[in-house]
């Protein structure tokens, strides 16, 4: 764990208690795939047991859900990741119960099982009641790129843009709105998008206790094009994040700044 990561997260949530009296603080890391936004927030919330943290990761819609939104807006919504995939008001929920819970309460966390790209259900996730919220999540803060011509052979199929169009508008409404509750986001700031891919990678062959084929490559490669546009923008600023965190490609934190906030225009 970071020291310097881990005083900020402190400091943001002491920051919070001090000027917001009664408020459970919400804080949010952001940061593309592999950039161990989730080992840090882990980490953290196990040295701070009122910490409740979860990704909205877990909050991915059920696959059945996400034919649906396949059928209706898109085929490519059938993949989860984009926004428009996730189930925010689930979320918000969860919080709001969290928040009403008392010491002996009980909550169960949801679990995404990307494996079987479904939701599964989760064994007991956080006793009591959380002193702070800390969430993380790929487009977290994200704000709805420009459109322009296709970064990718998936960006190529979507011709009249209606399913790149959609996300912003997921982002301009129901995002936004989510990304409001919270109290401040960090962003972890990769180095390139060529690093990004060789992050989620390693994942991917953490993830199979394997080397990755060519055919993993090639699977895993589609996948990411899902995420290009988003966090190539989020890289250049295209987010509403109060906390700038720069990684090298070790993942290392290099610097840690205060980044004045975008809001959508």
């Amino acid at each position: 764990m970071n020291h310097e990561f881990a005083t900020l997260l402190a400091q943001l949530i002491a920051n919070v208690r001090e000027t917001r009296y009664g408020r459970t603080p919400v804080i949010g890391v952001s940061g593309a795939q592999g950039s161990g936004k989730s080992y840090l927030c882990r980490a953290f919330a196990a040295a701070n047991l009122g910490v409740a943290h979860f990704s909205i990761d877990d909050f991915y819609m059920p696959r059945a859900r996400r034919r649906e939104l396949a059928r209706t807006l898109h085929p490519l919504f059938i993949t989860r990741g984009p926004p428009g995939t996730h189930d925010l008001g689930y979320a918000l929920g969860m919080m709001a119960t969290m928040r009403g819970a008392t010491e002996l309460c009980e909550t169960r966390l949801p679990r995404f099982d990307k494996a079987s790209d479904e939701r599964i259900e989760a064994a007991i996730g956080f006793r009591g009641k959380p002193e702070a919220f800390l969430i993380d999540g790929w487009c977290l803060g994200a704000l709805a790129p420009d459109l322009g011509p296709p970064l990718n052979a998936i960006e190529a199929s979507d011709r009249d843009e209606a399913w790149r169009k959609a996300q912003n508008a997921f982002l301009f409404d129901a995002y936004a709105h989510f990304f409001a509750q919270f109290d401040a986001i960090v962003y972890l700031k990769a180095p390139s998008w060529e690093v990004v891919k060789s992050w989620r990678a390693e994942q991917e062959a953490e993830t199979l206790r394997r080397a990755l084929t060519p055919k993993d490559s090639a699977r895993l490669d589609r996948f990411m094009q899902h995420y290009e546009r988003i966090t190539r923008a989020m890289m250049a600023g295209g987010h509403c994040a109060h906390w700038l965190v720069e990684l090298d490609e070790a993942r290392a934190v290099i610097n840690i700044a205060p980044n004045p906030p975008k809001s959508a225009s």
